[in-house]
């Protein structure tokens, strides 16, 4: 049953320095024509002179208020999606300080563009004595945390094209299909996952690098918040849950992980989980009245923040920087607990832009989702200072004819690239000396060496990928058959 495999503008912040190279693999990378991003060190041998850069999504418009009756202040559990043309946001609506299924609403808002939005009326639900509401789900167990999908298993039937897992604690997790993402109903009465806190949001996806459903979760682990996955053929038999490695890195309460495939190169899962301090106070008592910080589970003792992590399948789980992705910022009201939270999910919303979402202000009346941009693949970067610094990959197995590459340079800075034998020797005609420099700011610019970009020979043989960068950002690599 369970076949498959246990397997973020652009503000430079934290450099990563570098580290010594792992131990070789049986064997090349095979890497086929994917897009391969820098979030982790899996393709990657060695760093001369050059380091891996986190940056920062740059802060936008804020693009919903959760002022509605039926929404309130502790609204949350965000997921952003792209169905078709229709960019849809799910969260919760939570005006009061309970749990409780007559309080909890799954809403909906919808946007052409994911910059303007609007609350669709849609008559389903009568909530507060009204149905002019944006709700999807009421009355249910699975409104606290309810986590949808646009499921892209091909064999998904028509009725089941969308799907969630929601619930909390006891029993534990609720199957939950439509047809639309409007009207949702159990696919079974009994929970499907039992094992777990699950008092967060539980994401869960098609994988269509493992060829299953993949679902990541609350669990907790002597004390601390942390996260766990299982995997289904069927979205109804899970196997046995695995928790997330620790990464070489400290265990931290990860309140939520919102994993899931990036829209880019969705064999890669980004996470955006919120770091939860608990205990460390940021407000003084005279700061926390300034803003009307509610005296409710003592929001005051708290703070968040959001890092930045990938996963590749199994238990592979990199926090490749423990430094914070997004910031609370300068606003007091994000300073206290539960208060910056991103959404499930990534979407590009231009050619040049990727979106994503954050809760802001939770638990005050200013309570919001502001969105914000990156540079599409430039969550991590190998960048070179300007008297020049190198990375040299590990043996990779490509298929196609070019190799393009997600570049950013100075008006002084270059990118040059050299295609080597597994045993470091340069190949012939592919030398660095047969490559000029690459200037400019391209997401796609093909490589080229003196005698064209054509690397096709090279296809399905092991080589290594030396990058001599100078006042320069790598984001990403991909080999094809693009046109340059």
């Amino acid at each position: 049953m369970f076949a498959c495999l246990n397997v973020l503008l652009f503000m430079t912040a934290p450099l990563l320095a570098a580290e010594p190279a792992t131990a070789a693999s049986a064997g090349p990378i095979d890497i086929g024509s994917r897009r391969e991003l820098f979030v982790d060190r899996l393709l990657i041998d060695r760093l001369d002179g050059a380091r891996l850069v986190l940056h920062h999504p740059q802060p936008r418009e804020v693009v919903l208020k959760l002022d509605q009756p039926w929404e309130g202040i502790y609204s949350g559990y965000e997921t952003i999606l792209k169905d078709g043309e229709t960019y849809r946001f799910y969260y919760r609506g939570m005006p009061e300080a309970r749990h409780t299924e007559d309080v909890e609403v799954t809403c909906v808002a919808e946007s052409r563009d994911g910059i303007h939005w609007t609350r669709p009326k849609l008559g389903l639900y009568e909530v507060q004595g009204a149905r002019d509401n944006n709700v999807v789900l009421a009355r249910h167990r699975a409104c606290h945390n309810f986590a949808p999908f646009v499921d892209a298993n091909p064999a998904a039937p028509a009725d089941q094209r969308y799907k969630a897992l929601g619930g909390s604690g006891k029993p534990g997790l609720i199957a939950m299909v439509s047809a639309d993402g409007l009207h949702w109903r159990e696919l079974q009465k009994e929970p499907v996952l039992t094992k777990g806190a699950f008092d967060s949001q539980n994401n869960a996806f098609w994988s269509e690098s493992e060829k299953c459903y993949v679902c990541y979760f609350r669990v907790f682990r002597g004390g601390t918040r942390w996260i766990a996955r299982s995997t289904s053929d069927d979205f109804i038999h899970w196997s046995e849950p695995v928790d997330l490695e620790l990464d070489s890195k400290p265990r931290q309460h990860l309140y939520t992980g919102q994993i899931h495939p990036y829209v880019r190169a969705p064999h890669i899962y980004i996470g955006l989980p919120t770091r939860f301090l608990p205990g460390r106070r940021v407000l003084s008592d005279e700061q926390a009245s300034q803003v009307g910080t509610p005296k409710k589970w003592n929001f005051v003792n708290d703070c968040t923040d959001i890092v930045l992590a990938s996963a590749r399948g199994g238990d592979d789980f990199k926090r490749t920087f423990l430094e914070a992705f997004i910031r609370p910022g300068p606003d007091l009201r994000n300073w206290t607990s539960r208060a910056n939270y991103a959404a499930r999910g990534i979407v590009q919303t231009d050619e040049n832009e990727l979106s994503l979402y954050v809760k802001h202000n939770g638990a005050y009346p200013s309570i919001h989702i502001r969105r914000y941009t990156l540079r599409p693949d430039a969550f991590v970067s190998v960048a070179g200072p300007f008297d020049g610094g190198e990375m040299v990959t590990k043996p990779l197995v490509f298929a196609g004819r070019r190799l393009t590459i997600n570049c950013s340079t100075s008006a002084a800075g270059s990118v040059r690239v050299e295609l080597q034998t597994p045993d470091g020797k340069a190949i012939e005609g592919f030398a660095l000396a047969d490559c000029p420099e690459i200037t400019g700011d391209q997401l796609e610019r093909t490589v080229s060496w003196k005698s064209g970009g054509d690397v096709g020979a090279l296809a399905g043989k092991g080589v290594r990928l030396r990058f001599v960068l100078k006042d320069a950002d790598l984001f990403s690599l991909r080999f094809g058959d693009q046109e340059p």
